[in-house]
């Protein structure tokens, strides 16, 4: 038997090791386009990136050149003009307590955060540890909560306060004291991170003698932090934005918050009402209300990542 037939003992045929060979050539050409190309797809990543964070920086930054001009020149096309107007910082706390407004903006916003990221865990945990009848069926009640839209509870939650004395308290309890009774929404977050944890856990601490409170605030709450930051932010954000509250309840300026304080401003300064016009001091005391969140939200961004990209993993 000749070597063209293949016989036993010949040499292997040469169209297999050509097709290796071609096979070979075509996975380094392809390893050698990927490198050519992933230099260019970061750059293009890159490029997306930067374009991305102009657009959503360019409106604080103009806000914060807007600050920082005349009366005059407060709304030109030129991003910054010199010399630059800082003493509008000191006009403004001159001409309004902002001092004051701030101070009851963090009390309220503290206080708002603390109570219904509490309250939410409370129920959130028993929604996800214990089993007892009808326990869905009460979720979806505490999810279709949510469908209600917050203006058609404005008028009852004035006649409450209202009738409790509570109409431009100085303890600012209309502005908070709901979160007392927690929140649907944070209900569900908080819910979704407790299923995630390993129920064995708490089996074994129940075996050890440990009771229910302590199990949540020993166990659940220690486990949960990223998702108690997440919603902790969340409200104290909710808050501190937050007009149609203090706009209702709140009527003597010294127990204004800083959207409240804002809106005064703005109605104040408008020339329909007689103002001069002054949006300068406007956009400096809107600078004086925004850096506080970004710093919240710098200090606070790897555990919000964290909550955000774990929270509802499971359920």
């Amino acid at each position: 038997m000749t070597v063209q037939q293949g016989g036993v003992g010949g040499a292997p045929p040469a169209a297999p090791v050509v097709r290796a060979g071609a096979e070979t050539a075509t996975k380094v050409k392809a390893v050698d386009t990927r490198k050519a190309t992933s230099p260019l797809r970061r750059i293009l990543f890159f490029v997306g990136l930067f374009i991305a964070t102009v657009i959503f920086v360019f409106p604080f930054v103009w806000l914060l050149s807007a600050s920082l001009k005349t009366q005059a020149g407060v709304f030109s096309n030129d991003l910054f003009t010199f010399p630059l107007q800082f003493e509008n910082y000191t006009r403004v706390f001159e001409i309004a307590p902002v001092a004051s407004w701030f101070f009851n903006s963090v009390v309220v916003g503290l206080l708002a955060a603390a109570t219904v990221t509490v309250s939410s865990a409370i129920v959130a945990f028993g929604f996800a540890y214990f089993r007892f009848p009808f326990r869905n069926a009460l979720f979806g009640l505490v999810l279709a909560s949510m469908m209600l839209p917050g203006a058609v509870t404005l008028i009852p939650n004035f006649l409450i306060w209202n009738a409790l004395g509570q109409v431009n308290s100085p303890i600012f309890a209309p502005l908070w004291a709901g979160n007392l009774f927690a929140s649907a929404f944070y209900i569900f977050l908080l819910r979704q991170f407790f299923l995630g944890l390993p129920r064995e856990v708490f089996e074994a601490a129940r075996v050890d003698g440990a009771s229910y409170p302590r199990m949540f605030w020993s166990i659940a709450m220690p486990l949960t932090r990223a998702a108690l930051i997440v919603v902790f932010v969340f409200e104290l954000k909710a808050s501190w934005t937050d007009l149609m509250r203090p706009l209702i309840f709140m009527k003597d300026i010294a127990l204004f918050t800083l959207p409240r304080g804002l809106q005064d401003l703005v109605v104040r300064f408008h020339p329909q009402a007689g103002g001069e016009g002054q949006f300068h001091l406007v956009m400096a005391a809107s600078v004086i209300v925004t850096i506080p969140m970004i710093i919240v939200f710098f200090l606070a961004q790897r555990h919000f990542i964290e909550g955000i990209a774990t929270t509802g993993s499971k359920g």
